[in-house]
């Protein structure tokens, strides 16, 4: 009858589909495979506030502009105890702006800051910051908007000068 002719004919397409498809035991590999570009990491204000420089072992990270960098290899500057110690575990934008350790200049904040303040700080970012720190991540504010939605004008930082050798 029909039925049979069906069945010995070419395979429909459903079973066709599985057999294309990789065995179950290959799946994590492929979800987790890393995209080409590395992830973006987002750091929430709390997360980034553990990686000041307290935990012995743990990296230390401090964000200028809202990108956050490793400032590890700098312990004797960031590390606990160390000079610039304040700024780090959250965005100092406007201490280093205004070269302040002042706790009320530790803040993503650049309202008000004079030309010359504002120049300074992109002095610093650019020639200290990405010239000498691997970039980490983003913080929230800077990849999302204030309604937790992604920020489609956000672009990551490029790091073309950056060479690790100065680190060591």
């Amino acid at each position: 009858g029909m039925a049979g002719a069906a069945a010995r004919g070419p395979l429909p397409l459903p079973c066709l589909l599985l057999l294309l498809l990789p065995p179950a035991s290959a799946e994590p590999e492929l979800r987790f495979r890393p995209p080409a570009e590395a992830p973006v990491r987002l750091f929430t204000e709390p997360e980034l506030a553990r990686y000041d420089g307290h935990q012995e072992g743990q990296p230390i990270y401090l964000a200028v502009k809202g990108v956050v960098f490793a400032v590890t290899s700098g312990k004797e500057f960031y590390g606990k105890g160390a000079p610039y110690n304040a700024l780090v575990g959250k965005d100092s934008t406007r201490g280093v702006a205004k070269m302040s350790l002042d706790p009320a200049d530790l803040t993503h904040d650049t309202t008000g800051l004079t030309e010359e303040e504002l120049k300074s700080l992109d002095d610093i970012f650019n020639n200290v910051y990405k010239a000498k720190y691997p970039i980490v991540g983003y913080t929230s504010r800077r990849i999302l908007n204030e309604d937790g939605s992604p920020n489609l004008d956000f672009k990551p930082e490029d790091q073309p000068h950056f060479s690790i050798k100065d680190e060591f």
